[in-house]
């Protein structure tokens, strides 16, 4: 049983397969024109660590927190007013069909998780897809 002051956070991880290098995903995910190019929305980022970032329009905003070139993002996801931090770690994996990027996404909220599980899914690496493969 939870009390009112104990909320659920949940925890998402999934691999993705792109067939694209991994430095023409890691160029797509940082690169503020590219992400405008394929999330059809106003973007602000920066490789800068500690920098705050703004995609899909404001629909995700957060602070980058670490950055391997070609290799890793480490961001941290703002949910309103909570109090734990939401973690997303981006690896970027050489494949023989491309890049397999692996992605961890920690406390996510409970009211939040199934939205932010089919937003991984069905808007951000569909449409990062579509425009690799162009």
């Amino acid at each position: 049983m939870q009390n009112q002051f104990n909320y659920i956070m949940k925890d998402f991880k999934k691999y993705y397969l792109l067939e694209s290098t991994p430095e023409e995903v890691y160029q797509a995910l940082t690169n503020p024109k590219s992400i405008e190019l394929w999330t059809n929305e106003q973007a602000i980022m920066s490789t800068e660590e500690g920098s705050e970032f703004s995609i899909m329009g404001g629909a995700i905003e957060g602070k980058n927190l670490s950055f391997e070139e070609n290799r890793k993002l480490v961001q941290q996801w703002y949910f309103g007013d909570e109090t734990e931090d939401s973690i997303v770690t981006i690896l970027l994996h050489p494949h023989a069909k491309g890049t397999s990027v692996e992605v961890r996404h920690t406390n996510i909220p409970d009211e939040a998780f199934d939205n932010i599980t089919e937003g991984w899914n069905e808007v951000y690496f569909e449409n990062l897809g579509e425009f690799l493969n162009e």
